[in-house]
Formats: C-alpha cells, structure tokens, sequence
C-alpha cells in the first residue's frame, strides 16, 4: 500500500485529480491507514493509469469512466469498448474538421496582414462580419 503521493507519481495522474475522481466516485475510496491516510493499492494505481490513458486519448471523463467499469468487469465487452471508440473517433474527426473550418477563417483574415497597412485589415473585418 502506498500514499496518495506516491499513487500520483506511478499513474501519472495529478493528487487534486485523483481526490476529485473520489469525490466524484469514479474510482472507489482507498483504504486508510490508523492516521487517516489515503493507501493505495496496485489495482487502485492500475485504476488511474488507465483513466489517464482514456483522458490523455481526449475521451470525455464519462466516457472514461465507462471503461473503466467495462475494464473491471468480468466480460470485458469489447463491442462496448469499440463502439465507444468508434463513437469518439467520429467526434474527433468532427473536431478537426471544425479546426480546419477555423484555420480556413483566421487565414483570410491574417492574408493582408503582411502589406503594411496603417489600419489592420483583420481588425476592421472583425468589427464588420456578421456572425457566419
């Protein structure tokens, strides 16, 4: 067993973090020692990493959540697992569309940027666009 410090080092995962996931009950509350400390076991570390792999892949923390519990289940149902990834890979694809929409935008606004003009191009296109 080990202290939340020490759990924070081995998951990767920040203490704040792990005291919300908690509160939040996203991971069950650890054992605690006679002064009340927080110990962690290696299945509670094991819990962190791999909520911090789901968050470091940008799956929402519900989402992450769901694969954890679907991780400890005795099943391990992988067309739950995969239609879950399925389901984040299409919002991710809409996510980079919306980017390059934007990159596309802010292109045209910087374009005359670059010729010296006394009154910023982009400034004055900002103050007029409607909403689009």
């Amino acid at each position: 067993m080990i202290a939340i410090g020490e759990a924070s080092r081995q998951s990767g995962v920040g203490i704040e973090t792990i005291r919300y996931y908690e509160r939040e009950g996203i991971v069950p509350k650890p054992e605690r020692a006679l002064n009340n400390r927080r110990l962690y076991s290696v299945q509670d570390v094991g819990r962190l990493r791999l909520l911090k792999k789901c968050r470091d892949l940008g799956f929402p923390l519900a989402d992450a959540k769901t694969l954890l519990g679907l991780s400890e289940g005795g099943g391990k149902d992988c067309q739950s697992v995969k239609e879950l990834a399925e389901l984040h890979i299409s919002n991710v694809r809409a996510r980079i569309n919306e980017l390059a929409r934007l990159e596309a935008a802010l292109k045209e606004l910087t374009v005359n940027c670059d010729r010296g003009n006394v009154s910023c191009p982009m400034l004055s296109q900002l103050r007029t666009t409607q909403g689009q």
